[in-house]
C-alpha cells in the first residue's frame, strides 16, 4: 500500500513559514508501527528546504505532488484547519478513484466532508483505528469496492 502523507504546511501565513510539522513524525511513527508494509511518501521529508524554491522549481514540486494524489493507493490528510494545498490532494485522490483518509476537526467542512472515505477528528481517533486494525479493515473494504467499481 502506497500512502501520501498529506497535511497542512503553510495554511494561511501570509509569509514564507510552516505551520508546526510534529503531526507528521508521529503519523509516520504510527503507519511504522501498524502498517509496516505500508511505503510513506512524506513530501516535506523529500523537500525540506522548498520554502526557498524558486518559482519554476515551487511549481514543478508542487503539481508532481498533486499527480501522485492521483496515483498512490491511499492519501493520508491532517487537516487541523483549512489547507488549500491539502485540499487540492484530497481532491485529486478522490477524483482519481484513491481512498482519502483525513484527520480533522473540519467535519462540515465540504472537502473533508465529501471527499473523505473516512474521517477521524484527530491524532488520537486515528490511532485507536489503526492499533485496533478497524482502519485496516475499511481500508480493504473500500478498496474491494473501488474494484467491483470498475469491473
Amino acid at each position: 500500500m502506497r500512502i501520501f502523507l498529506a497535511g497542512i504546511m503553510q495554511g494561511s501565513h501570509l509569509g514564507a513559514t510552516l505551520h508546526n510539522q510534529d503531526y507528521r513524525v508521529r503519523l509516520r511513527q504510527l503507519l511504522e508501527t501498524h502498517l509496516p508494509d505500508a511505503q510513506l511518501y512524506d513530501p516535506l521529508a523529500e523537500h525540506t528546504d522548498s520554502l526557498d524554491y524558486d518559482d519554476a522549481r515551487g511549481r514543478e514540486v508542487f503539481l508532481h505532488h498533486n499527480r501522485m494524489c492521483g496515483e498512490v493507493d491511499v492519501v493520508l490528510a491532517f487537516v487541523p484547519q483549512a489547507s488549500m494545498g491539502t485540499a487540492i490532494e484530497i481532491w485529486e485522490a478522490y477524483r482519481h478513484g484513491r481512498i482519502v483518509v483525513s484527520i480533522s476537526p473540519l467535519a462540515h467542512n465540504w472537502a473533508i466532508k465529501f471527499l473523505s472515505h473516512v474521517l477521524y477528528h484527530d491524532v488520537e481517533e486515528f490511532e485507536r483505528a489503526l492499533a485496533g486494525g478497524q482502519l485496516a479493515e475499511r481500508l480493504a473494504a473500500i478498496a474491494a469496492h473501488h474494484d467491483n467499481a470498475r469491473s
